[in-house]
């Protein structure tokens, strides 16, 4: 009986454990929430990976803007991944591309996947946005898994001179995507809800019949 009580919190513990220290899920974001620059000046903004709980080996990102307000110039890779790849070449949208050199490595810390710079040209007001239909971040493993967490993605408020004309935010065309979340936030709590106490009666039950 003893030996059996030992046993019952080690038990408890791998039971709680991972509704208690639940994963933390990967997203984009940018370095500055907020933005303003002179009509026809450059201004610089990151964009930084956060990779939560996960081991990651590449990322997608595509960051959509109002192209009548803004023209991205140059985009210079940042530390996060050594290798990055860009495309600005597409109005209204920058494509970066991050992936490690060595598929046995990976990235588990934040960092700047790449710094944008970019001119206005009228004065107004925008945001920076993710195209989360497009962009991903890829976890290091078998199935090479999406883990972006689209509704936790950042965006950047920006005014060039003195505002104006509002576009609210960005799309792919001119208008923010819905955010599309994978893996949808919830999920897994809900699981824990009705999982822990069948676990527990079941546990208690095969004790029960241990003890008589």
């Amino acid at each position: 009986m003893k030996n059996i009580l030992k046993i019952v919190p080690i038990i408890m513990f791998f039971i709680f454990a991972p509704a208690l220290f639940g994963a933390e899920a990967a997203f984009l974001k940018f370095d500055k929430t907020t933005t303003t620059a002179a009509n026809g000046a450059t201004f610089q903004i990151a964009v930084m990976v956060e990779p939560g709980t996960d081991a990651l080996s590449a990322t997608d990102v595509y960051v959509v803007y109002d192209a009548t307000l803004l023209k991205a110039t140059v985009v210079t890779a940042g530390t996060q991944f050594p290798i990055v790849t860009n495309d600005i070449a597409t109005s209204g949208k920058v494509y970066i591309a991050g992936m490690v050199s060595d598929p046995a490595s990976s990235i588990t810390a934040s960092g700047t996947l790449a710094t944008i710079t970019f001119q206005g040209l009228k004065d107004g007001t925008g945001t920076l946005a993710f195209d989360c239909n497009l962009s991903k971040i890829i976890k290091n493993d078998l199935n090479a898994t999406n883990v972006i967490s689209c509704s936790q993605n950042g965006t950047s408020a920006v005014t060039i001179g003195g505002g104006g004309s509002t576009n609210p935010t960005a799309t792919p065309g001119n208008a923010a995507p819905a955010p599309e979340e994978l893996p949808q936030s919830g999920v897994f709590d809900n699981v824990v809800k009705f999982v822990i106490p069948g676990t527990i009666m079941l546990l208690l039950g095969s004790l029960l019949r241990l003890v008589l």
